[in-house]
């Protein structure tokens, strides 16, 4: 049975479920930022999915970077799956752009995470849903 891990249901917002991923908006303002979590049980790896969900999951993957991109006009787009802190098999989708507090290094340990005030979560979820449909 899948269940979401507690530091990624602690650090995200749900926004949509599709076929294959729950699709999370991190709380971080300082770079807006998607997590895909497959919902499959015991999944550490990206070689974990079975040979059978690889075309789906790079679909989604492919969804979620295209829809990022129209909401944000990102320079770039960083896709990854580290788990280091979070076993659970998750996949980043992070709109970058040049000037950013991180630019051009990763995003990780250079600012204290900025959570969205309930205002700003809300537009951007909005947004983010129609470019989803659109994607």
């Amino acid at each position: 049975m899948f269940v979401l891990h507690e530091r990624l249901a602690a650090d995200t917002h749900h926004l949509v479920s599709w076929e294959l991923c729950e699709v999370l908006l991190a709380d971080d303002a300082n770079f807006t930022w998607l997590i895909l979590v497959p919902r499959r049980e015991g999944l550490r790896d990206f070689h974990d999915l079975a040979p059978a969900d690889w075309p789906l999951a790079m679909a989604e993957i492919t969804r979620a970077s295209e829809a990022l991109k129209a909401v944000t006009d990102a320079d770039k787009l960083n896709v990854a799956a580290l788990g280091n802190m979070v076993p659970q098999l998750h996949i980043h989708v992070i709109a970058r752009h040049q000037g950013d507090v991180a630019w051009p290094g990763p995003i990780w340990g250079k600012c204290e995470p900025k959570p969205y005030d309930a205002a700003a979560r809300a537009e951007l979820s909005r947004r983010l849903g129609d470019a989803f449909t659109s994607a």
